[in-house]
């Protein structure tokens, strides 16, 4: 997969820093002295979390070496270390181990997330975010899939190796259970307001749409495929009286206290 691209991802900056906002403020830690930040980006979430607790010693994780020249630039007193998001987690155990919009990138949650239970310390919490897809999916994903499948596109997309790795509330309790004195689970449906179906095209490029751009070998493709999907995006999204259009997106929440 290519690399992220900050100024994409920061277009809505708001908007994707608000549901970690959301799982900060259910954190139920006085005063955690050492926190992860996994999948970090370009230090969005990890500002909301030095916020919270100035005092921390605070590090934040990526993949993403253009995400973490971003987080730098703009936090340049922050610790920044580009590595996997599976554990083993450089310097774990952590007070706090979090995640905001970045797990649902990695496989196998149903190793990954214990695993991330078992790099947090006694008495610490485990809390992530992830964005959900739902059974039927959301339309701005069936557009994404419907296109991929249709005779136009299906012959000019090599295979997707990019899988929904994200699991039910009732999996993350059950793995989560056996580590923890108690775990908090909630889903969330954000509604954004955005001007009008091109900003839903932009928030995708940021996330969901990229594996697919990624597939595709020119710009020439990106760009073909980019316009078919506006034009998916306009029919499913349609404006209301005032010009605008509402744009609901789904999150999982999960916070583990360690026993």
């Amino acid at each position: 997969m290519a690399d992220w691209d900050p100024r994409q991802y920061l277009r809505f900056e708001a908007e994707r820093t608000q549901a970690g906002r959301d799982l900060v403020a259910r954190i139920e830690l006085a005063a955690p002295a050492r926190i992860v930040d996994l999948g970090c980006g370009p230090g969005n979430s990890t500002a909301v979390l030095r916020a919270r607790w100035p005092n921390a010693a605070l590090v934040g994780i990526d993949r993403s070496p253009e995400m973490l020249r971003a987080a730098r630039s703009k936090y340049p007193d922050g610790t920044w270390i580009e590595a996997d998001l599976r554990p083993p987690l450089a310097g774990a155990p952590y007070d706090l181990v979090f995640a905001n919009a970045a797990l649902q990138w990695v496989p196998d949650h149903r190793s990954l997330v214990p695993a991330l239970g078992r790099a947090t310390a006694e008495g610490g919490a485990l809390a992530f975010q992830v964005p959900t897809r739902g059974d039927p999916p959301p339309p701005w994903l069936a557009a994404v899939r419907d296109l991929a499948a249709s005779p136009a596109w299906r012959g000019r997309l090599p295979p997707d190796d990019v899988a929904d790795t994200v699991l039910g509330l009732t999996d993350y309790y059950d793995l989560l259970a056996p580590l923890a004195e108690r775990v908090d689970l909630w889903d969330t449906e954000y509604v954004h307001v955005f001007p009008g179906p091109e900003a839903i095209v932009e928030w995708t490029q940021g996330t969901g749409l990229r594996p697919v751009l990624d597939r595709l070998g020119t710009d020439a493709a990106r760009a073909d495929f980019t316009a078919a999907y506006a034009r998916a995006i306009a029919a499913a999204y349609p404006r209301r009286p005032d010009g605008r259009v509402l744009f609901p997106f789904a999150r999982r929440f999960v916070v583990a206290y360690r026993r």
